[in-house]
């Protein structure tokens, strides 16, 4: 009922529309793990920017998403805190620096051919993967229907959010015969925006994630690249620092990568190259530095959203980025008025097309070790 595997090798209607829809679902993730990472939205925006473009014109998986990742942010949030307590704005310049060598660790990886030992991966370990993600993910949705401070929303609020969820989920599994030439994703995202925008007053994306910074619009010119060494002093300690977080970037972000990139290929039952997915993942990681992005890796949920709404080309990831930039440069006024709502809808139905169901079929048939890693976060 809720598959997501197809053979289908789609259109260029398709990969467009399937970007647009992307990119819709890029905004809040990229600014939410900024602040994980402890640095301004725009640091996140624009590494999903370069991260999505450069590996859908030169990676590995044709109609995979890659951007600012959570895995990613909570690593590099160390690097920025470090740099922040060695003086003013040294954080993001540690930051940077981290990124960019990271990115040099995965062309590395990527030349040594190194990649292709994804392939050793056992099916339960990739079944615990996708599992764990579909987990993270659903957890991750909870915090729309919380309250800054932590308290849940009214119980009217709660009831309204909830309805709009329902409606997008609705839409998107169901869609009426006149969607059938869009993808139903931006469909839902479209209708339940203008029924958010001129009746229910949902909770919007720039309620949600600008709570408390004193910005309610996205908005930033496009910027230029910056050797971020400058200020850094170069001790034992904080070359420690820079190197260990930078090899855990990159092992993070390969191995994330790779495995997601072994899930789409299952998907859409072709084969996608991982040696040539990491030196695109180190080269966009690195140019990400350079420009003043956090970097990132493969994004399972988006990659699943652009398959989901047909996306199957790199026309689709070039899209996405191209569309994100737009949204920071020109369109943030409009797209800080996308409800909530509608985006946990689109997240939900992720988590139901991610999560392997067969997973309850295997009790009492196979070992509980690998039952247990069926389950596994990762």
């Amino acid at each position: 009922m809720f598959a997501l595997r197809t053979k289908s090798r789609g259109s260029w209607k398709d990969d467009i529309l399937s970007g647009l829809t992307v990119a819709l679902a890029l905004v809040p993730e990229a600014i939410a793990f900024s602040f994980a990472a402890g640095v301004d939205p725009l640091v996140g925006l624009w590494a999903a920017v370069f991260m999505g473009f450069i590996t859908a014109s030169f990676g590995g998986r044709p109609g995979m998403i890659s951007g600012a990742t959570g895995a990613i942010a909570v690593v590099v949030g160390k690097a920025v805190q470090y740099g922040d307590a060695q003086g003013e704005g040294l954080g993001l310049q540690y930051l940077f620096t981290v990124i960019m060598l990271a990115g040099v660790i995965q062309i590395t990886f990527g030349l040594l051919r190194l990649g292709r030992f994804i392939r050793l991966v056992p099916h339960p370990v990739m079944m615990g993967f996708v599992n764990g993600l579909a987990i993270v993910i659903l957890v991750a949705q909870f915090a729309s229907f919380k309250t800054p401070d932590g308290s849940w929303l009214a119980p009217t609020q709660l009831m309204v959010i909830g309805g709009l969820i329902v409606l997008t989920m609705l839409i998107i599994q169901f869609p009426p015969k006149l969607t059938k030439a869009v993808p139903s994703t931006l469909v839902a995202i479209v209708a339940v925006g203008l029924i958010s925008y001129f009746w229910s007053g949902s909770k919007t994306v720039a309620d949600v994630l600008f709570e408390g910074t004193g910005s309610r619009t996205l908005s930033g010119a496009f910027p230029l690249p910056a050797i971020p060494t400058g200020d850094i002093m170069w001790t034992w300690e904080s070359l420690k620092v820079i190197i260990g977080t930078a090899l855990t970037v990159a092992m993070v972000g390969i191995i994330e990568s790779l495995m997601t990139l072994q899930l789409i290929d299952d998907l859409t039952e072709t084969r996608g190259a991982g040696n040539r997915e990491c030196i695109a993942q180190g080269g966009a990681n690195f140019l990400s530095g350079l420009f003043g992005g956090m970097g990132g890796c493969a994004m399972i949920g988006q990659s699943l959203i652009n398959i989901k709404s047909g996306g199957r080309g790199r026309t689709s990831g070039i899209v996405a980025a191209l569309a994100l930039a737009l949204f920071i440069m020109v369109g943030g006024p409009v797209i800080g008025q996308i409800p909530i709502a509608a985006l946990v809808g689109v997240m939900f139905m992720v988590v139901i097309g991610t999560f392997e169901w067969s997973t309850f079929q295997t009790f009492g048939r196979v070992p509980l070790s690998e039952i247990l890693s069926l389950f596994r976060l990762p």
